[in-house]
C-alpha cells in the first residue's frame, strides 16, 4: 500500500492541507477507515434487532403451535388450519429475519478484514450489493431496518468510490454481482436448515405452506 493510499485510509483530520480542510466543511468525507468502522458498528446494531425481532417470533411461533396442537387433539380440524396457516406466516417471516440476519453478518465479518485501501473496493462492491437486497426484502416487515440500511448503503457507496479514485482501481461488476449473489445464497441455506431445526414440525393432517411460500386461503 502506497504512502498516499495510507494517508487516505487511516489520516486524521489535523493532517490534511488546509485546502483539503475546506472542502471538507462543505462535504465532510472523513478518512476512510473509522467511516467504515462506523458502517460496521450500524451494521451490527441492525443485526442485534433482527435476534429481538427473531426471538418475538419464536415466542409467538411457540403460542399458535400450542394452540394447533391444542385443537388437534380436540378433533377440531378447522381450528387448527386457521392457526396453522398463521403458524406458515410466522415462519415464513421468520425465516426471512433469519436470512437477513445471516447475510449482514457475513458482510460485517468481510468489512473486518479489511485493512488496505486496495481492498474496500473489490470489499464493498458485493457488501452494498447485499444491503441492497437484505434492505427490499425486510421494506414490508421492518420499515425502520429498511431505512437504516439505505443509508448504510450509501455510505459504504461512498467510501467505494472514494476508494476507487485514490487507488485508481475499478469494479468488474460481474464478479461483484456473483460474490453479492453467493453471499445470499450460502445465507438462505443455513437459514432455511435452521429454520428447520428449531421450529417442531406440525401434527400429520395438517395441511399448511412450505416455510417461505405462502399459506394458502381458506375457500367457501
Amino acid at each position: 500500500m502506497s504512502e498516499r493510499f495510507g494517508k487516505k485510509w487511516e489520516s486524521r483530520r489535523e493532517e490534511q492541507p488546509f485546502t483539503n480542510r475546506i472542502k471538507e466543511a462543505v462535504r465532510p468525507p472523513g478518512p476512510l477507515k473509522p467511516r467504515l468502522d462506523f458502517a460496521v458498528r450500524r451494521i451490527e446494531l441492525q443485526v442485534q434487532k433482527l435476534d429481538q425481532a427473531s426471538e418475538r417470533f419464536s415466542q409467538r411461533d411457540k403460542a399458535i403451535f400450542a394452540r394447533i396442537v391444542d385443537a388437534y387433539t380436540k378433533h377440531d380440524t378447522a381450528r387448527a388450519n386457521v392457526f396453522a396457516n398463521e403458524l406458515a406466516e410466522i415462519r415464513k417471516m421468520e425465516r426471512l429475519i433469519m436470512n437477513a440476519r445471516l447475510a449482514l453478518e457475513q458482510i460485517v465479518l468481510r468489512l473486518r478484514t479489511v485493512s488496505e485501501l486496495g481492498d474496500v473496493v473489490s470489499t464493498l462492491g458485493p457488501a452494498v450489493g447485499v444491503l441492497r437486497s437484505v434492505r427490499a426484502g425486510l421494506a414490508t416487515v421492518f420499515p425502520e431496518a429498511e431505512t437504516e440500511l439505505g443509508e448504510i448503503g450509501n455510505i459504504l457507496s461512498g467510501i467505494m468510490i472514494e476508494a476507487g479514485q485514490s487507488s485508481g482501481m475499478t469494479l468488474n461488476f460481474d464478479t461483484v454481482n456473483e460474490d453479492a449473489q453467493k453471499i445470499l445464497t450460502e445465507a438462505a441455506t443455513v437459514a432455511e436448515q435452521r429454520i428447520k431445526e428449531k421450529f417442531p414440525e406440525l401434527p400429520p393432517g395438517i395441511p399448511t405452506a412450505p416455510v417461505g411460500e405462502k399459506a394458502p386461503t381458506e375457500t367457501s
